[in-house]
């Protein structure tokens, strides 16, 4: 499989997942007390925002690339 269009399905994956989720979630924990036998953490749940627009030009992106990937003759 070429480059071109290997870089196109991951395109075309995170432009998708981009316009269903709208970014990415994610818990990290944090010690905040730690005394003897207690121990004390806090969950923070953090989201990266992905734009619409950003999902959408990445999914037309990856489709391009892969139509250009087809018209390429194979190099191997």
């Amino acid at each position: 499989m070429k480059i071109v269009t290997i870089i196109g399905i991951i395109l075309i994956v995170i432009g998708a997942a981009g316009l269903i989720w709208g970014g990415i979630n994610y818990t990290s924990g944090r010690n905040t007390v730690d005394m003897g036998g207690m121990h004390l953490e806090v969950d923070q749940t953090r989201h990266i925002p992905f734009s619409p627009i950003g999902g959408a030009l990445a999914l037309v992106g990856g489709i391009i690339l892969i139509l250009v990937g087809r018209r390429q003759p194979a190099t191997e």
